[in-house]
Parts: structure tokens; C-alpha cells; sequence
């Protein structure tokens, strides 16, 4: 059997991320006894209606969150615990709505810090109730083979090692988190386990007290000792001590008390837990807890140490006079055992995953990307800039400081155009709807295709295919009128032989500065002689240099709109701010710019 928490129980959550991490603890030890998870419901209003997904074993389970307790009983009637999650400021309101629901039986508090008057509120609503208050403060109840609530009792390892797979015979209560995962352990190395664990907190006025516990304890057949841990302060410790020595009890009691080295230390001096405060006076001191215990016949062992012989002593008590009975161990590989997650099989070379994406270019798995297997801190230090990341990213290579320059030239040249241009004008209609900077510059974004921005590739790959085939201008001319139509990167609507363009100007004569071999430029300025011959706007525009440039730097086709994308996006980004900054407004289109060449006004006929 156990108390408080059994396979009947189940459990609402009140609470966010640290209520969830308590339910994958809670999901590991129901795999480990091989029953269905007994979290029904979260209750955390920042996230109702959605979902929280719980590992369970190699699946999930998925379990519903709701805006309040009430709402979570309603879907869920079998619903009988709650366990709060909920910041200390909040902790009552959230500990009294679980109260106040008639299908809650018990409460327990993890929350650390809960103001005394609230958990004061708490207990005694609890008490008119004849509902359970467990905490503040508590790390959870777990009952060997049935239940576990909270995160007692640790890691999944810890667990089996603990023998909490199955039932034993002690009772274990607790102030501190800590020690009761200790005595958990204690209790399964030096007799055959635990029954029911509970951490009541270490707060000066907890929920429930010992007594309370020791009742239920000695209620239960399959109990037959319980260890209390106690520490200075308050008076629960004796409380406990009068009520075991009230009567024959059918327990036996084990205790200790930490906090000796209080006797070395100024009076009411403060500790860990908030209730661990030894009076002025030496009111709630540890000696005279124990000394209380031991004059109750309570089993007190002089030191913490002790402890576990002194369980193995009252555990061989018990087999002898039959009581309990030798408990067969199971094998190794009987023991419970979580499945292993992909990365541990693979670490163990026990599982082989073929890879579903594989790249060349970066590795983000060690303290620092590696762009091309260089440390990127690296490539800060020794001055390398943003066109050698594009280099390797896009490239696989490291490119040398003049190719960088011309690259970031580019960039510059072809950061904006102005707001007339499609992308700009995309984005500066989203900047004025109120869309975010995202979504906004992604529309600008888009409209970059064959029209806009999109003739850096299509140039850099027709000017690249007439180089490699040593065409002729001409040949090259009469091949495109055949085959593809106008060339990419030739033309412009405003910018002519007479009125140029300063940007194209700019790279070239910069580019042909630095004497580096130029092929594909020689080319596409040689299709420009022949072509703005014809009609002078037919000029090699700064798509069609940015295309002959970068494939004269070796970059691939494919990615020669990518610089065209990149450059382009900071002027995007640009036009959202100007916009936002201006709290511009939703931009409608005027009538007068709209021919309306639909037809005019007409009578609907009647339908047949």
C-alpha cells in the first residue's frame, strides 16, 4: 500500500516550464512501473487551448492546457491532486483555486518563498476542507510502485537504484529535498525499500506536519518503520516525539536531526530553509529534538551516518519476526531501463541514423560556429570581414582581401534604389499596414525575380556560356535573338549612353584598377558597344556588372542573386524603419492612378 499518492492518482499541474519539466520526471517513473502518465491536464493560462508534449518512453503524450483549474476538472473528472507550479506572489491564489475545486483531494506546493501568511491561508483552509495542504516548498511524494509526484526521488537512474520500481517497507518524511532523495536511497541499500516519501518543505509553517503523515503511516499494513529527518526550529520534531510516545505505536520510528553545529555558532543564526532557525533561547535546538525523540523510543542515531546501519537493524528486526519477507532482486537486465535517445545509441555505436541533411559549409556543434571549418571568433581577430564569411559560406574558399573589397563594393552599390522600386515599395505598403519587419521585408524580397534583381544570375550565366564556347559578340547576339530573347543584364529604363550610370561606372573602373583578369566584364562591356549602337539605353546595367564581376571571381551561377538579395535586404530594412519611424499609415492607391478600363455600369439579367 502507500499514502497520499497511489495508482488512483491524478494529477493536474499549475504551472509553466517548471511545471512541465515535473511532468517528464513523472512520465519517466510511470514508464519505469509500466503505467499510462497520471498528468491529465496543465492549468497556465498564458498557454490555454494549447498543448505540452510529454516523452513517454520512445513516444509522446500530449496533454491539454487550460486557462484554470475548474476548466481542467471539467474535461477532466478523474482529476483528485494538484501540484503548484506557480511563482511565490501567486502561489496562493493558485493553491486556493485547487483548494476550493470539490474533485481536488490534495495540494502540494512546490513553490519556494511562499510569504508565511499565505501558507498559514493555505493550511487552514486546507484543514476546514478536510482537503490535503502538502509544502510550500516541497520536492513532491513519491509511493514505490505507483506514484510519483514531482521530481523526488531524482534522475531515472536514481530511481532504479532506489528500487522504487517496487514496494518496501519504510516511510520516509522530510524537510529537505535534498536528504530525502539521500534517505530514499539509504532505506533501498540497507533494507528493502520504501513505501511512501514525502518532502513536507523546509518553510517555518508547512501544510502538513509530521504527525499528520505518522498517522497515515500507521495506518498502512504494508509500513512497518518510518524514518523522519528534522533539522532546527519550530516544533514539529516534537510534536512527532509526543505523539510517538503517547502509546504503543505499531511503527517504528527512526529520526535524526541535523543542525548540531548550531552549538558552535551565535543564537538564531538562520540556515537554509526558511523555518531552520534555532531561537535565542535555544528553543527548537537539535539536541533537544533528539534528545525529544529519544526519550519518545524513537531510534536516534548519533550521527548521520549512522543512520543507514540503524535501518539495517530495524530492517533484520523486521525479517526476523517475520514481518517482512526477503524481496528477490531483480537481474540486471530484468531492471527497468528508459530507451536511449538517438544521440546516446549512436555515442554507444549501438544504433546507425542515416543523415536526412548533409552540409559542407558551417558545424555550430562546438563552443563556436565554424564557417568552412574556420572558428569564426578566429576570422574576427585576424580582420577578416563580412565578404570572406561569404566566401566560405557560399564558396568554400577564402578569398583574398582585394576580392573582398570588390564584394562589398557590390554590396554597397546595390543597397537600395530608392522606394519606387517593386521590392521597396512592397515593403514600404506592409511597413504601413503595421506588418512586422519580417514578414514586411520578406514581401519586398519576393518581388526580386526576372524583372527585378533577378538578371544578376540569368547575365552571369548566359556571359559565362560565351566565354566558355569563345563566342563572338555577334554570335553570342544572334544566339540570344534565337534561343532566350532579350540578354539579362543589358538595358536600363532611365540611364543611357548620355546619362549613365554612376554605380556601374564606379565598379568597373574600380575592378579594372586592381589589374585582376577579367574576361567576362571584357566580354559584357563589349556587348555593350555593339548593343547601346542600336539604341542608347541599351547599356550594360548594374545587374549585368555585379554578374560579370562575381563570375570573374569564380563564385557559382546559382548563387550570384544571393548578393543581389543580400545588399538589397539592408535597404528593405531601411524602408521598414523610415516607415515605422514616421508611424506611417495604411497606404491606399489614389484613384487617378488607376485606368479603370473595366466595363462601365450595366443592369444584372435576370438569372435562367
Amino acid at each position: 500500500m502507500s499514502i497520499l499518492a497511489n495508482k488512483d492518482t491524478k494529477v493536474v499541474i499549475q504551472g509553466g516550464a517548471a511545471g512541465l519539466n515535473a511532468a517528464r520526471r513523472m512520465a519517466e517513473f510511470c514508464y519505469m512501473i509500466k503505467r499510462p502518465l497520471n498528468v491529465d491536464a496543465f492549468v497556465y493560462p498564458p498557454d490555454s487551448g494549447k498543448t505540452n508534449e510529454v516523452p513517454y518512453g520512445a513516444g509522446l503524450v500530449t496533454v491539454p492546457v487550460y486557462k484554470s483549474v475548474a476548466e481542467a476538472t471539467a474535461h477532466h473528472p478523474q482529476i483528485n491532486t494538484s501540484l503548484v507550479y506557480i511563482g511565490a506572489d501567486r502561489a496562493c491564489a493558485a493553491g486556493m483555486e485547487a483548494l476550493n475545486d470539490p474533485r481536488i483531494q490534495m495540494v502540494s506546493m512546490i513553490t519556494e518563498g511562499v510569504p508565511e501568511r499565505d501558507a498559514k491561508l493555505l493550511a487552514r483552509h486546507a484543514t476546514k476542507l478536510g482537503k490535503i495542504f502538502n509544502g510550500p516548498s516541497s520536492i513532491g511524494v513519491i509511493s514505490a510502485g505507483e506514484c510519483r509526484l514531482g521530481v523526488i526521488g531524482g534522475a531515472f537512474d536514481n530511481l532504479v537504484a532506489c528500487k522504487l520500481y517496487r514496494e518496501g517497507s519504510f516511510g520516509v518524511i522530510t524537510k529537505s529535498g535534498g536528504l530525502s532523495n539521500e534517505i530514499i536511497w539509504i532505506c533501498s541499500q540497507f533494507a528493502n525499500g520504501i513505501t511512501t516519501a514525502i518532502g513536507i518543505g523546509g518553510d517555518a509553517y508547512p501544510g502538513t506536519d509530521y504527525v499528520s503523515y505518522l498517522e497515515r503511516f500507521e495506518q498502512d499494513p504494508q509500513t512497518k518503520a518510518v524514518v523522519i529527518v528534522g533539522e532546527m526550529g519550530g516544533d514539529l520534531e516534537e510534536r512527532a516525539a509526543e505523539w510517538y510516545g503517547a502509546k504503543a505505536r505499531r511503527i517504528k520510528l527512526l529520526a535524526v536531526v541535523s543542525g548540531f553545529c548550531q552549538e558552535s555558532l551565535p543564537k538564531g543564526m538562520k540556515f537554509g530553509h526558511a523555518g531552520a532557525k534555532e531561537g535565542l533561547k535555544g528553543e527548537g535546538s537539535a539536541r533537544s529534538k533528539s534528545d525529544a525523540l529519544k526519550k519518545a523510543g524513537a531510534l536516534v542515531p548519533e550521527t548521520f551516518g549512522a543512520l543507514g546501519p540503524a535501518i539495517k537493524s530495524v530492517y533484520e528486526e523486521l525479517l526476523k519476526s517475520g514481518q517482512v519477507r526477503p524481496i528477490p532482486e531483480l537481474s540486471a537486465a530484468d531492471l527497468p531501463k528508459l530507451p536511449k535517445t538517438v544521440e546516446e545509441g549512436m555515442k554507444t555505436g549501438e544504433v546507425m541514423v542515416a543523415p536526412l541533411v548533409r552540409t559542407t559549409i558551417s558545424d555550430d556543434r562546438g563552443d563556436e560556429p565554424l564557417y568552412d571549418g574556420y572558428p569564426a571568433s578566429e576570422l574576427i581577430n585576424k580582420g577578416y570581414e563580412i565578404p570572406h564569411v561569404i566566401g566560405l559560406l557560399w564558396d568554400k574558399r577564402l578569398i583574398t582581401k582585394q576580392e573582398a573589397e570588390i564584394i562589398k563594393r557590390i554590396m554597397m552599390l546595390s543597397a537600395d534604389h530608392g522606394p519606387c522600386v517593386s521590392g521597396a515599395l512592397a515593403t514600404i505598403l506592409a511597413a504601413c499596414a503595421g506588418i512586422g519587419m519580417s514578414q514586411a521585408v520578406a514581401a519586398g524580397l519576393i518581388m526580386i525575380g526576372p524583372r527585378f534583381g533577378g538578371a544578376v544570375t540569368d547575365a552571369g550565366r548566359y556571359f559565362k556560356y560565351a566565354v566558355e564556347h569563345k563566342m563572338t559578340v555577334d554570335d553570342f547576339l544572334a544566339y540570344m535573338k534565337k534561343e532566350v530573347g532579350p540578354v539579362p543584364g543589358i538595358g536600363h529604363r532611365i540611364k543611357s549612353v548620355r546619362n549613365p550610370d554612376k554605380r556601374v561606372k564606379e565598379l568597373v573602373s574600380y575592378v579594372k584598377g586592381v589589374g585582376m583578369p577579367t574576361p567576362h566584364l571584357d566580354f559584357a562591356l563589349a556587348v555593350e558597344k555593339v548593343t547601346s549602337a542600336k539604341k542608347d539605353n541599351l547599356i550594360l546595367n548594374v545587374d549585368g556588372t555585379m554578374a560579370a564581376v562575381l563570375v570573374d571571381l569564380g563564385f557559382p551561377v546559382d548563387s550570384l542573386n544571393g548578393f543581389f538579395i543580400l545588399s538589397r535586404t539592408i535597404g528593405l530594412i531601411g524602408h521598414w524603419v523610415d516607415q515605422r519611424r514616421q508611424e506611417s499609415r495604411l497606404i491606399r492607391l489614389f484613384d487617378y492612378l488607376v485606368n479603370y478600363a473595366a466595363p462601365k455600369r450595366r443592369e444584372v439579367p435576370p438569372l435562367k
